[in-house]
């Protein structure tokens, strides 16, 4: 029964249109990882998008500067039980440049755009559309089970991937406690 209330609660939310406001919204930050003249809207996206939603399905949330050059990194930890699993998750709300001047006319890529069944706008997939998604599935799970998961679970989300992921490995290892057991093996260039 959890399970078909969980997948009616994602139903409703794309039915009622509360995805597309999401989407919508968070499209709107400029939340380039190459463009300097925007590097603002790399913390902002997360301090406005991001960790409010996690600390309304009970995350405790950090901020974490760059060690590196680079956006920000933000950590959310939700701790059921300590004798629980803990399961790590990963996101970035960052997104390659939008080189408006090459959209076609009726297009901007700062703007959700829905023609048909197709949705454009920078992140749409990669990877703020991905992440809405997961988010809202995390929410309804929750929902569906009474507020629990049944394991530890954090989430990190870092706003510089579409730039090779600058200081992703460095976070990881100097924020051994709050990445965990999850990071047994040394951290690779990719994650």
């Amino acid at each position: 029964m959890t399970k078909q209330a969980a997948l009616a609660g994602v139903r409703q939310y794309l039915a009622d249109g509360h995805f597309e406001q999401d989407l919508r919204r968070r499209v709107a930050f400029r939340s380039d990882s190459q463009d300097p003249t925007h590097a603002d809207e790399l913390p902002r996206y997360l301090l406005e998008e991001i960790q409010p939603l996690l600390q309304r399905l009970g995350f405790d949330c950090h901020m974490l500067a760059n060690p590196e050059a680079g956006g920000p990194f933000l950590i959310a930890t939700r701790l059921e039980d300590p004798a629980l699993h803990t399961v790590l998750s990963y996101g970035h709300g960052d997104v390659v440049p939008g080189y408006a001047e090459q959209w076609r006319a009726g297009l901007n890529p700062w703007q959700l755009t829905l023609e048909g069944e197709r949705w454009y706008g920078r992140g749409t997939a990669d990877n703020k559309g991905q992440h809405s998604i997961n988010l809202t599935a995390l929410e309804q799970v929750l929902k569906a089970r009474d507020g629990r998961l049944g394991f530890n679970l954090k989430l990190l989300f870092e706003m510089g991937e579409e730039a090779g992921s600058p200081g992703c490995a460095s976070c990881a290892r100097s924020s051994a406690n709050c990445c965990g057991p999850m990071c047994s093996s040394p951290p690779t260039a990719h994650g």
